[in-house]
């Protein structure tokens, strides 16, 4: 058994960040929402991982490479993304004749993959994929299953008639049948080869498509208000865990890392992640921050946001549900003329 992660795309709808790095790197909790699949993957008993990447190949095998994983990791490169079907094609050869399951990259699934894997094995399906009932799934990839209730019947991008409420999420399990499928489909509209083609192929050539609900939370992390729910959904099962003395006033489950410093006159209210070397003064750090590493953060209020790593944030008052980037700076200016002095990159939101 293999996985396949994919790791490519642009990352348009996470503009500005997503100039500059992979949109599967950006962290959630302190961490890139790539090493979640990651995680996933290796708790599931799968030790050779090919991961799909494109524009910032070097980036994403820098960072993966940071961390000694169990497992047999091999880079791919897909270039344009042309659809989830051919970023299977071009794993052909690294995938072999073996089963595989394939994880895009900047899902986050709480439960993990364990039960959804022994499903797909023990059902003895050529394919497999994870639903999750949504209230609006008019916007979603939605399954019609048989009369069975255990294989599905067809799949339907975006209905307005939806004939279930049940989502396809971003995980899928397939025997290597599924290469054939893969060959025997068509570009769509877009232009792409498209995995749920490739799957009703599987459907209409008489082979078994089984599927799981997901019981826990998933998150899509496309969006950066997806990213921040993410934060807010993690952040809820981390355990308190300080590694520094400080004088500050801490309340409830708060992680800070080795080398932060914060002052007396804070208050962190969790719950909380802070990174290493980060200095904090005279501050307020509400529910649901992530701090990232080297960070400097005064005489401000944050509350339910992520910082990447490197900002500084002084004397900005207050700030809430925001995502800001690495190597940020956020100042109060003192000199004339008064007034906000603004250097923002394309596709970016200020609300003041």
């Amino acid at each position: 058994m293999k996985a396949l992660i994919l790791s490519g795309g642009h990352g348009t709808r996470l503009r500005p960040l997503t100039y500059s790095q992979q949109k599967q790197l950006i962290p959630v909790a302190n961490k890139p929402v790539l090493f979640y699949a990651i995680e996933d993957v290796i708790e599931a008993g799968i030790h050779e991982i090919g991961i799909i990447v494109g524009p910032n190949a070097e980036q994403v095998k820098e960072t993966i490479k940071s961390v000694e994983w169990d497992a047999e990791i091999e880079f791919i490169y897909q270039g344009e993304p042309k659809g989830l079907a051919h970023a299977i094609k071009v794993a052909r050869d690294y995938l072999d004749d073996d089963d595989f399951v394939m994880y895009l990259g900047d899902n986050i699934l709480r439960e993990g993959i364990v039960k959804h894997l022994k499903h797909f094995k023990e059902g003895n399906f050529d394919a497999s994929i994870l639903l999750q009932e949504v209230s609006n799934p008019q916007q979603f990839g939605v399954a019609e299953l048989n009369e069975d209730g255990k294989t599905i019947k067809r799949l339907v991008e975006k209905p307005k008639v939806p004939p279930s409420n049940l989502a396809l999420v971003g995980i899928y399990f397939f025997k290597p049948v599924i290469h054939e499928a893969v060959e025997n489909i068509k570009p769509s509209w877009r232009n792409e080869l498209e995995i749920t083609d490739a799957i009703q192929w599987l459907i209409d050539n008489g082979y078994r498509v089984g599927w799981t609900k997901v019981t826990g939370w998933w998150k899509d992390t496309g969006k950066p208000e997806d990213i921040l729910d993410a934060n807010r959904l993690i952040l809820d099962d981390i355990q308190a865990d300080i590694k520094v003395k400080t004088g500050a006033r801490i309340h409830g489950r708060v992680v800070i890392e080795e080398g932060t410093e914060i002052d007396d006159n804070t208050v962190i209210k969790g719950p909380v992640v802070i990174g290493k070397n980060v200095v904090i003064r005279n501050s307020y750090i509400g529910p649901y921050t992530s701090v990232g590493d080297n960070c400097i953060i005064e005489n401000t209020e944050i509350e339910d946001s992520i910082i990447l790593e490197g900002s500084e944030i002084r004397n900005a008052g207050r700030i809430v549900e925001s995502l800001i980037g690495r190597g940020v700076k956020i100042i109060n200016g003192t000199s004339h003329p008064f007034g906000r002095k603004l250097v923002v990159g394309d596709n970016s939101r200020i609300i003041l």
